[in-house]
């Protein structure tokens, strides 16, 4: 069974990635979304065995119990063995998450280039610090509304902090280090995922000719830009196309390889502090190994390492959707978590407006900077085409990259400071 799960784990996103590229319409939905649904629709159709009562009332807060003491409450029978395959599932789902993440991060990072990002995108830095204020202001505002209201709110803040500036692989991430309660992780992303799409959507539609009225236009403001500014080879960076050719392959090995040496170098420096404090540690480390090297240049030309990190992280969502429990979503006492996930997204994408408006940021430059951070650098290429500006894409790329490079820190230090 364990080998039959991680089979499946590891090659359904290879099919989700194949229906990507060949269907338009889903393509535009993107990897990480789709990964999402089919994990939570395997997860609720009763696929997988759900957990006796006695065996949560056993679990209270955790998602697995090491095997001897299962064997034990088995033994006496306080649970089934139903509930013991439970236990094995979620011990199998806990173990590729931890792995998959961790191996993600550096991969992202390696083709950061900070030098050449910085000097092409001034505009767009000066807003991303605009996007920090304002998701900051938002974040405060909500936890002091609703700490007393939501379990663990301290860890939701830092989840929603790494959510707003690197999307799934910092939030994925922030989880992981905080080690928060799966159910409210999936909880959280699902109520992003479904507050997000009608603010992308709108982002994608009407808001470039509404902001237009009260912010400065991108082509006003930038009319000696020159149009062919050199689009970065990551432009479409949900693109798989290459990666098992013979080239591509070699670069994937590289990458891999790199990847597994920083993993274990941070988890080696995990083990000089208390084990409370070895999650957070291996996290920090790996980020900042990650930036370290891709100031390497061997390294940074690296291709294909992007697309091979954001396959992690559609393995993550896969696995993580199917431990989720939708039965869960509707009830009363996840609304105010609904809420505060509302309050943080259209909080924030507000005071960031007004914020441009004060500072006469233009139109265009404030979508993609929301775009970058709220849903991730793979969004970047898609709203730059629905605004029908390509020269947004370096911009949207520099921010929604330093977003995946400033979440893990971010988010952990409010996470804790709250605490």
């Amino acid at each position: 069974m364990t080998i039959l799960l991680v089979v499946f784990y590891f090659l359904f996103p290879v099919l989700i990635i194949y229906l990507t590229q060949k269907i338009k319409i889903l393509g535009k939905i993107g990897a990480v979304v789709l990964a999402y649904f089919f994990g939570l629709f395997f997860g609720n159709i009763g696929l997988f065995p759900r957990a006796s009562n006695s065996f949560r009332e056993i679990l209270k807060d955790k998602t697995t119990l090491p095997s001897h003491e299962v064997e034990q409450f088995f033994n006496q029978g306080l649970i089934s063995m139903s509930d013991v395959v439970v236990n094995q599932i979620a011990s199998v789902q806990n173990t590729l998450i931890s792995i998959v993440i961790l191996l993600a991060i550096p991969l992202l990072l390696f083709s950061l280039d900070i030098k050449k990002w910085l000097k092409l995108a001034k505009d767009a830095l000066f807003s991303l610090v605009l996007a920090m204020i304002s998701l900051l202001a938002a974040i405060f505002i909500g936890y002091f509304i609703y700490k007393d209201l939501i379990e663990e709110s301290w860890k939701i803040t830092g989840l929603l902090v790494g959510l707003y500036t690197g999307g799934t692989p910092n939030l994925a991430a922030i989880g992981a280090a905080l080690e928060i309660n799966a159910n409210t992780f999936l909880l959280t992303h699902t109520y992003d995922m479904v507050i997000g799409a009608v603010c992308l959507l709108f982002l994608m539609t009407v808001a470039q000719e509404l902001f237009n009225t009260f912010l400065p236009s991108f082509k006003a403001k930038h009319a000696n830009i020159s149009s062919d500014i050199e689009i970065s080879q990551n432009e479409d960076i949900e693109s798989f196309k290459g990666l098992l050719s013979k080239f591509g392959i070699i670069q994937l090995m590289k990458g891999f390889g790199l990847s597994i040496i920083i993993v274990t170098i941070g988890g080696g420096l995990s083990l000089l502090v208390p084990e409370s404090a070895q999650m957070v540690t291996v996290i920090l480390s790996i980020t900042t190994l990650g930036l370290l090297f891709s100031n390497w240049e061997t390294i940074n030309k690296l291709e294909y390492t992007f697309q091979l990190g954001m396959y992690f992280i559609i393995v993550f969502s896969l696995v993580v959707a199917s431990m989720g429990d939708l039965s869960n979503m509707f009830h009363v006492e996840y609304l105010h978590l609904f809420s505060f996930v509302a309050l943080v997204v259209l909080g924030s994408m507000a005071i960031h407006v007004f914020l441009s408006y004060l500072f006469k940021v233009d139109s265009d430059t404030t979508i993609i900077t929301i775009t970058a951070l709220t849903y991730s650098a793979p969004f970047v290429p898609v709203v730059a085409g629905a605004l029908k500006n390509k020269n947004l894409i370096i911009s949207g790329l520099t921010v929604g990259i330093l977003g995946y490079a400033i979440g893990n820190y971010l988010g952990l230090a409010i996470a804790y400071f709250l605490q």
